[in-house]
């Protein structure tokens, strides 16, 4: 294994923020991943495993060694009465997945097209969007135990799939994600309860569903390799209906065990804080939830514009906002 000193991890993380890392090396295959984690815990350094630096907020200086996960691959392995079966490569760019699924006549992932990241980090925020989550098809994965160094494989229930979570975020750093295998429906259905897709009908083609979505993400979300921001920066909060019935005028999505989801992205708005920038961090001109980096900003800059976001919303509507990015 070749481990590079000093590397740079300005352009891996979508939020561009000025980064490098004490020790970095491409992980490519099993074996050189387990030659990494082998390499942290001879020297004891801390391991962090980047895919597309899409759900991070870097320091200056990552210490420790950082993997940077290139494993490939995409391929159906069965094809059921019911479902195409489908397994890619942790590093696979998720978008480009999601495109070649749609291409290839496997549809279902069209409502998550556009989402940056890679297929090995989709699982750990179980990603949504547009009404589809990822837990909707997902069948297993396989993932390197790093405390008991050995390959497992864990079905949907080992994962503890929620509203953008999983086993694997609740224990940062065991689990290293190697490949994720889906079960595509055959007989496709659309989507398309979602504001901005319900023109779409039972007749409707999924690479049409694709386009819109791809549309709508555009219309209000910055390109990241244009303007730096790691998507919605801030969980949805779940409240008591109690407590959404004081905020009469907020959206409200009702869930299955009587608590009421909010839109942080309204909650941020009504603070006044749409477009609102703190030195280089900001939120997007078009949309409240997403922090972007006007150039040249560091952790600390994003992490007092955050603390400012989460301040207001509390005062003005005792709700507790919670980070989605991880800091590392």
């Amino acid at each position: 294994m070749d481990f590079i000193a000093d590397f740079d991890l300005t352009h891996e993380n979508t939020l561009g923020l000025k980064s490098a890392a004490r020790l970095a090396a491409h992980i490519t295959n099993v074996d050189e991943l387990e030659a990494t984690v082998d390499e942290a815990a001879a020297r004891a350094m801390p391991l962090t495993i980047l895919g597309g630096g899409s759900n991070v907020v870097l320091s200056e200086s990552v210490e420790g060694i950082v993997g940077l996960m290139r494993i490939g691959g995409r391929q159906r392995t069965e094809q059921s009465a019911t479902d195409n079966i489908i397994t890619a490569g942790a590093g696979e760019n998720w978008h480009e997945f999601v495109a070649w699924t749609v291409a290839n006549e496997m549809p279902g992932l069209e409502n998550l097209a556009g989402i940056p990241g890679t297929v090995g980090a989709a699982p750990v925020q179980n990603i949504g969007a547009y009404g589809v989550q990822l837990s909707d098809f997902f069948l297993s994965l396989t993932a390197y135990d790093t405390q008991n160094r050995k390959t497992l494989t864990f079905d949907r229930e080992a994962c503890g799939f929620g509203y953008r979570k999983s086993r694997f975020k609740a224990d940062p750093g065991r689990y290293i994600i190697l490949s994720v295998t889906l079960a595509l429906p055959r007989q496709w259905q659309v989507t398309n309860a979602y504001a901005g897709l319900e023109k779409f009908q039972a007749d409707a083609r999924p690479d049409e569903v694709m386009a819109q979505v791809l549309a709508l993400r555009q219309s209000k979300l910055p390109d990241w390799r244009v303007l730096g921001n790691a998507g919605s920066f801030f969980h949805n909060p779940v409240v008591s209906l109690a407590h959404a019935q004081t905020i009469p005028d907020a959206p409200r999505y009702p869930q299955p065990d009587g608590s009421v989801k909010l839109s942080a992205g309204w909650l941020i708005e009504q603070c006044g804080l749409k477009g609102e920038r703190l030195g280089p961090v900001g939120t997007f001109e078009k949309h409240a939830l997403v922090l972007v980096n006007h150039g040249g900003a560091t952790r600390a800059d994003v992490s007092r514009f955050s603390a400012l976001v989460r301040e207001r919303v509390k005062t003005r509507f005792s709700v507790d906002l919670v980070q989605e990015p991880i800091e590392i």
